[in-house]
C-alpha cells in the first residue's frame, strides 16, 4: 500500500533550505533530503547550493542523473510530499509501453503511420513479446550483465514455457503442435516478422552479453540438428534444448582459421570398429560454450568438412573468455581431446560439413542484423532524450547545428537500415529455403556489412553527443559506453565485413548475364 502524501505549496518547501532540513522539488514531487545530504555522492556542498536547496531542482537534477534513480528504493523512500495544484509529467520506462520519442520506433509502431509488412496480429504479437521481455527479462539483464552470471534459469523457464526458445529459430516444422505465446499466434501462421519482433524486442534490455547468453547458441547451434540430424538424434536432444534444460552451441570458429571456415584443424578419426569419432582439437569465441550441454562441431575428416553434435563428456574442456561484453554470454574457448562420439551424431553426409554450416549463415546473419538495427534506434532514442534535456554553454544541447547534424545522420542511418530489413524479410516469407540461399545470401551479406558500419558511425556519433558520460559505465551514459565498447561483435560475428562484402559482390558477379555490355 503506498503512504498517503501531504501536499505543499512552493513557498513551504523553500523554508527547508539548509543543513538538517533540506527539501528540493524534483517534476512536482517534494523530497526531504535531510538525513541524505551527507551520503550523496556529489558531496553535501551540491544540495546546499541556494539553486537547489528548497528549489525546484528537476532540471538540475536531470542534467546529471537518469529517471530510473528516483525509482529505486532508497530514493524513492525520500519522496514525502507533492506539489498542491501541479502534476508529474515525468514518466519512466513504462512496461509493455512505446516509446513516442521520434524515431524510436520502427515506423510500424509509431503512431500514425503504417506499413504494407505487418498484419494485425504481428501488432498483438509485438505487445505481448515487449510485455513479456519488459516484465521477465528486462531486470534480469541488467543484473546478470554487471555480474557476468548466466542468465537466470527462470527466466529461461518462463521463454521455454510460451515456447520462445522454438520461436526465435524461425517458421518451420518445429513449430508443429506448440501452442505460440498461449495460442496468440498459430504454428502454420508464425513468419519471419514475428521472429523479427522477438529479436527486436529483446534488444531493447540494452545488455549486449546478456542478449547472447539468452542462448544465442541455441539459434545458430540447434538449426543444423534440426535439419541434418537423424531422427533418434532430433528426439534425444531437441525437446531438452527448446525446454532450457540442456543447453547447445554451434563450435565452428578456431584461432587459426577465423572466418576461413576451411581451414578449421579440428580433426574426427573413426575408431577401428567404425562406430566412433574421435576428435580432437580447440574452438574459440563460442558463444554460450562455457555452459553448453551439446557442441554442434566443425571438424576436418578423411572425405573433407565434417559436422558432429559433441555432448559435454570426458575430454570435453570448456574455459571462459574475457571479452568486451559481459561473461553472461559464456564465450568459450573449447577443448577436445581424444573425445569418443557415436557416428550416429555426424549431421548430414560424411564430407558435406560445408553445406551443413552454410545452410544456417543466412539466417544467422539475417537475426544479427535484427537485432544490430533496432540496438541503433535504442541509443537514438538516448541520444533524442538527452541533448532535449542537457543544457551546455546556456542553451539545450539541441540548439547546436552540429549536433543536430549528428542526429540527422543517425535517423537516417536507422531508418534506411529497417527499411532494407523489413524488404529482406519480405522476401525471406515468401521464398523457399533453397530460394533464400540462391537469391538472398549476397542481400543478407551486404545489408549486415552496411547495418554494422552504420552501427559503428552512430556509436561514435552518440559518445560525441553524451562527452564524458559516454565513456563511462554508469550514470547517463551507461547506455552509451555499453554500446560504444560492444559494437565490435555485430561487425565480426557471423562474418567480417570486408569478407560480407566480398561475398555479395562475387555472387552479382557470377549472376552478371553474358550478354550485358556498356
Amino acid at each position: 500500500m503506498s503512504k498517503e502524501l501531504r501536499e505543499y505549496t512552493r513557498e513551504e518547501v523553500q523554508q527547508h533550505n539548509k543543513k538538517g532540513d533540506l527539501w528540493v522539488i524534483i517534476d512536482a514531487k517534494v523530497y526531504d533530503l535531510s538525513r541524505f545530504a551527507d551520503l550523496h555522492p556529489g558531496g553535501r556542498a551540491v544540495l546546499l547550493d541556494g539553486a537547489v536547496a528548497g528549489q525546484d531542482a528537476t532540471e538540475a537534477f536531470y542534467g546529471l542523473h537518469r529517471h530510473e534513480v528516483l525509482e529505486r528504493p532508497q530514493y524513492a523512500r525520500l519522496h514525502v510530499g507533492l506539489l498542491r495544484g501541479e502534476k508529474s509529467v515525468i514518466t519512466g520506462r513504462i512496461v509493455g509501453g512505446l516509446s513516442r520519442v521520434p524515431y524510436a520506433e520502427p515506423a510500424f509502431l509509431s503512431h500514425g503511420f503504417h506499413s504494407p509488412y505487418y498484419t494485425e496480429n504481428h501488432k498483438a504479437f509485438q505487445k505481448v513479446v515487449r510485455k513479456f521481455f519488459d516484465e521477465e527479462v528486462y531486470p534480469d539483464a541488467q543484473e546478470r550483465e554487471l555480474d557476468g552470471k548466466r542468465p537466470s534459469q527462470e527466466v529461461f523457464d518462463k521463454m521455454a514455457g510460451v515456447n520462445l526458445h522454438a520461436m526465435r529459430l524461425g517458421p518451420g516444422k518445429h513449430l508443429k503442435g506448440l501452442s505460440l505465446f498461449h495460442g496468440l499466434v498459430k504454428p502454420e501462421e508464425f513468419d519471419y516478422f514475428h521472429e523479427l519482433i522477438i529479436t527486436q524486442e529483446m534488444i531493447r534490455t540494452g545488455a549486449r552479453g546478456y542478449a547472447d547468453g539468452l542462448l544465442g547458441g541455441l539459434v545458430i547451434g540447434l538449426p543444423p540438428i534440426l535439419n541434418f540430424g537423424t531422427s533418434e538424434l532430433k528426439a534425444k536432444i531437441v525437446p531438452d534444448v527448446l525446454a532450457a534444460k540442456k543447453f547447445i552451441c554451434l563450435a565452428i570458429s578456431e584461432a587459426h582459421a577465423g572466418s576461413d571456415v576451411l581451414g578449421m584443424k579440428t580433426t574426427a578419426v573413426k575408431s577401428e570398429d567404425g562406430k566412433y569419432w574421435i576428435i580432437n582439437g580447440e574452438k574459440k569465441w563460442i558463444t554460450n560454450g562455457h555452459f553448453a550441454d551439446y557442441f554442434t562441431t566443425g571438424c576436418k575428416t578423411e572425405d573433407g568438412l565434417t559436422v558432429i553434435v559433441i555432448p559435454r563428456q570426458e575430454g570435453v574442456t570448456t574455459t571462459p573468455i574475457k571479452t568486451s561484453y559481459s561473461q553472461t554470454a559464456g564465450t568459450a574457448f573449447v577443448t577436445f581431446d581424444d573425445v569418443r562420439v557415436p557416428v550416429e551424431n555426424t549431421l548430414g553426409p560424411e564430407g558435406g560439413g560445408i553445406f551443413v554450416i552454410l545452410s544456417n549463415f543466412n539466417h544467422e546473419r539475417w537475426v544479427m542484423i535484427c537485432g544490430s538495427a533496432r540496438a541503433q534506434r535504442l541509443i537514438l532514442e538516448e541520444c533524442l532524450k538527452w541533448v532535449s534535456q542537457r543544457k551546455a554553454f546556456g542553451k539545450p544541447l539541441s540548439s547546436l547545428a552540429v549536433i543536430r547534424a549528428k542526429l540527422a545522420e543517425m535517423i537516417a542511418r536507422a531508418e534506411a537500415v529497417q527499411a532494407w530489413l523489413e524488404n529482406v524479410t519480405y522476401q525471406m516469407c515468401n521464398m523457399s529455403y533453397k530460394e533464400q540461399a540462391t537469391k538472398l545470401a549476397g542481400q543478407i551479406a551486404f545489408l549486415k556489412m552496411y547495418s554494422t558500419r552504420c552501427a559503428q558511425d552512430t556509436a561514435r556519433d552518440a559518445v560525441q553527443i553524451f562527452g564524458g558520460r559516454g565513456i563511462t559505465q554508469t550514470g547517463m551514459g551507461r547506455f552509451i559506453e555499453h554500446y560504444h565498447r560492444t559494437i565490435p561483435f555485430d561487425a565480426l560475428l557471423g562474418g567480417a565485413e570486408d569478407v560480407l562484402g566480398d561475398l555479395g559482390v562475387r555472387q552479382a558477379i557470377r549472376a552478371m548475364p553474358k550478354n550485358a555490355r556498356l
